[in-house]
């Protein structure tokens, strides 16, 4: 099976809602805005889309939608098996496959319950690959309902497969990607970063690249990290630093607050959200937001990073 999955940034998607309802005319303004900042991919029903909070028709479209709005300039792949029973998940991962998608990625913490060892997990996922479409898979370490850690001997399972070839890596452990690298990546299962602290480290010891929240603020930074990493080592450390650190936003209120910067980055997206009270997004927040875009931006300037790809 012919892997589509690029190294570099895969954006976890933000979802916008006009009174309620998916706004696909806002949804075509942020796909363009990923493309234009530098995103080899897009990841566009996860946790950060709201998933949890959408119908099935409403995930199936979406995903439909942004690989239309993609026209092959980037490779889409989504999630979206959220129900508890394993009929209902066959339903759902069937229906996404038929989207169109380049790949459909599984969550681990759909597969087996938390008390349940992986031996559980593998024979769960050795029954969904004899009846999901022949379509390139990737695993989420999806923190809800709750985070299942991928090991690095699931991880050179999954390689062996043939099947797996994107690690969405939310372990926050540098070392224990590490271990993950070495036992799956030369079989073909990339492993992407989800934590902005530890990417220059894990980038180092092999990692695919980034696919994150801090994505959907300031993806063109990401970008230039990679790139700064072959040409100039110490201006990345210098980038990492500031990275780092403005990625403690994702704790504020998230994803209304990424939802601000992308009002703040002219894409005409309302706050509203699902998942949060628009309500909880305070002035102090927006202030805060403020300041990285400014940022954000002086960081562009001073590390000649392009702020849009043309």
């Amino acid at each position: 099976m012919k892997a589509v999955i690029p190294d570099g940034i895969w954006p976890t998607m933000i979802t916008p809602f006009k009174d309620n309802k998916i706004d696909y005319g806002v949804l075509e303004n942020i796909v363009e805005w990923y493309i234009d900042k530098g995103v080899d991919g897009l990841f566009a029903v996860c946790q950060s889309s709201e998933m949890f909070f959408l119908t099935l028709e409403e995930r199936t479209r979406l995903a439909r939608t942004v690989k239309e709005l993609a026209r092959g300039r980037v490779p889409v792949i989504a999630s979206g098996h959220i129900s508890e029973s394993v009929k209902e998940q066959r339903e759902e991962l069937k229906a996404m496959a038929d989207t169109g998608i380049d790949a459909l990625v599984l969550i681990g913490s759909r597969l087996a319950r938390r008390d349940e060892p992986d031996s559980v997990l593998m024979k769960n996922i050795e029954s969904l690959l004899q009846w999901i479409p022949d379509i390139p898979l990737g695993i989420y370490e999806c923190p809800y309902p709750y985070k299942r850690i991928v090991t690095p001997e699931l991880a050179e399972w999954l390689a062996d497969t043939g099947r797996f070839f994107f690690l969405k890596d939310t372990c926050r452990n540098p070392k224990l990607i590490k271990e993950k690298i070495r036992k799956a990546s030369p079989k073909g299962l990339k492993v992407f970063n989800a934590n902005a602290a530890t990417l220059l480290e894990t980038l180092e010891y092999g990692a695919a690249g980034y696919s994150g929240v801090m994505a959907n603020f300031h993806p063109e930074l990401y970008k230039g990290l990679m790139m700064l990493r072959s040409s100039n080592p110490e201006q990345a450390k210098r980038l990492q630093s500031f990275l780092g650190f403005a990625s403690a936003i994702e704790y504020q209120y998230y994803p209304v607050n990424a939802k601000y910067y992308m009002q703040l980055e002219g894409l005409g997206i309302r706050l509203e959200c699902r998942s949060k009270e628009i309500s909880g997004f305070d002035i102090s927040h927006r202030y805060e937001i403020e300041f990285l875009h400014s940022l954000s931006a002086e960081y562009a300037r001073a590390f000649g990073i392009p702020i849009t790809r043309s």
